[in-house]
């Protein structure tokens, strides 16, 4: 191969790489703007494209977790959290949202261990706390045997 057809397909090589780095903020900067505008099924799409160029991008799997909330599928909603946390474990949003699942299963120890690392990480959502252990007071803890 001359130099100038290995120059050219260098060249087109790294213009595509350039483009698909580019894709995969476009994918979550119109997948948000999506979701801003309340259009779920466009923005849920978007997201789970995101995810496949960019998996361990938490943002996207957090707002995921908000649509499925809003669609009511509590078992897609608490795994997408999950794997939020799992990727940006000082997500307060994320851990806020599944203490409050938690919270409606009546789980005590999970919320417990939740809340400390909640007071540890939050900065924006703080208030929260008092909500959260007035809520406590009113579950009784689980049988942990």
């Amino acid at each position: 191969m001359s130099k100038k057809i290995k120059l050219i397909l260098s060249i087109f090589i790294f213009l595509n790489f350039l483009n698909l780095a580019t894709a995969k903020e476009n994918f979550f900067k119109e997948a948000k703007s999506k979701f801003d505008q309340k259009k779920l099924k466009d923005s849920k799409f978007l997201f789970q494209r995101n995810i496949v160029f960019n998996p361990k991008d938490a943002k996207s799997y957090l707002y995921l977790a908000k649509i499925y909330n809003f669609e009511e599928n509590k078992s897609e909603e608490e795994k997408n959290l999950n794997t939020a946390l799992l990727l940006e474990p000082a997500n307060e949003e994320a851990m806020h949202m599944l203490i409050n699942i938690e919270l409606k299963k009546s789980n005590y120890s999970k919320v417990k261990e939740l809340m400390e690392s909640f007071s540890i990480i939050c900065s924006n959502l703080c208030e929260k706390i008092i909500t959260i252990n007035e809520t406590l007071k009113n579950i009784e803890p689980k049988n942990e045997s």
